[in-house]
């Protein structure tokens, strides 16, 4: 029988505060953070952030060269990486830090996973063209069962976010809400 794990990607601070337009995000995404505990279902925090003076930061890379040159932005010191506490990690629930996009890369999170004997994620989290998409890619690869909860994910272009879950993703992964998977739980 499959082990399932629900993974809650990127939702810190800095980057909930850029996606406030859903107002009702951070709710839904704390009814299934619920049911997983109630149904005794790992729930795993990944966030990402970048040592002070971002040593991991190449110049070759557009998006956190940006971030980089801008002082602080998502530095370890810096609160806006910390978790939304909305839906912050209960005691001994596992935060991995990742200094990409996929929650995978620069992270201990498949060593977590392996450990655990965790065969199956359940994606969440900002942004669906960002870590979702690189972190579904990235465990297809690594033979990991995916199921995303397109609601629980967010992206700034809302027809992105459309054509990823309905086209994209399903290929990889079973695609389904929070509240017909909190449904299914045990």
């Amino acid at each position: 029988m499959p082990k399932a794990a629900l993974l809650v990607m990127d939702v810190q601070r800095g980057i909930v505060e850029r996606y406030a337009d859903d107002a009702e995000y951070l709710p839904r995404l704390g009814t299934a953070i619920a049911a997983a505990r109630a149904a005794d279902v790992p729930v795993i925090y990944v966030q990402v952030a970048f040592r002070p003076g971002y040593p991991e930061v190449s110049q070759r890379n557009r998006g956190f060269s940006a971030i980089a040159g801008s002082g602080a932005a998502f530095s370890t010191e810096d609160a806006a990486t910390e978790i939304h506490p909305a839906v912050a990690p209960a005691a001994g629930e596992v935060l991995v830090t990742k200094r990409r996009v996929s929650a995978f890369s620069g992270s201990d999170l498949d060593v977590v996973l392996r450990s655990g004997e965790i065969d199956t994620l359940v994606l969440t989290g900002i942004a669906t063209s960002g870590v979702v998409l690189s972190t579904l890619r990235q465990a297809a690869d690594l033979d990991y069962g995916l199921m995303v909860l397109s609601d629980g994910c967010l992206d700034g272009d809302p027809e992105v976010h459309g054509v990823l879950v309905e086209k994209v993703f399903p290929r990889q992964a079973e695609v389904t809400t929070i509240a017909e998977w909190t449904t299914s739980l045990p």
